[in-house]
């Protein structure tokens, strides 16, 4: 533990080891909406798997104060960062997750219907699928400016503050 918050930073720490318990609960929240159609116990053992690996994060959290820490430049560490870097590390972070949400949209819902009628020519179903298709290249677009944006506000960062 105490050689990943040297690496990462307190910050980018408690953000990476956050994903031990938003995986499962993202588990749960995907499955929860086909639980009743095929009347499973899945989603429930996910909650559970994710409430217990959120106790242990939290756990994680409150004992993070009391690692040291060299002093140097972080990538993650929110104290460090300027204002165009906190800027772009949130649009990163927003078009992500816009990403995610699409993702998980496409792998729960049945997608027969919107096809049968975009194949029929039917318009507004057709103005849905460009819509949606939209969506995703803005996503994809956003995470790839948004990441090279942060990544040259970090190097302006590493670059102005002399080294330790």
């Amino acid at each position: 533990m105490n050689q990943l918050v040297d690496r990462f930073g307190r910050t980018g720490f408690a953000a990476i080891t956050s994903l031990i318990w938003a995986l499962p609960m993202a588990a749960w929240a995907g499955t929860a909406d086909l639980s009743p159609i095929d009347k499973t116990a899945t989603p429930w053992i996910a909650l559970s798997i994710g409430l217990v690996m959120l106790a242990v994060w939290l756990f994680l959290l409150s004992r993070l104060s009391h690692v040291p820490v060299s002093p140097r430049q972080r990538r993650l560490d929110i104290g460090q960062m300027t204002s165009s870097e906190k800027r772009w590390t949130l649009a990163l972070a927003a078009f992500v997750t816009g990403l995610i949400a699409w993702l998980n949209g496409a792998a729960t819902v049945d997608w027969g219907p919107l096809g049968s009628a975009i194949g029929a020519g039917k318009p507004g179903p057709i103005v849905f699928g460009a819509a949606l298709a939209a969506f995703l290249l803005a996503m994809i677009g956003g995470v790839l400016f948004s990441w090279h944006r942060a990544n040259v506000a970090y190097r302006v960062r590493r670059a102005s503050t002399p080294p330790r």
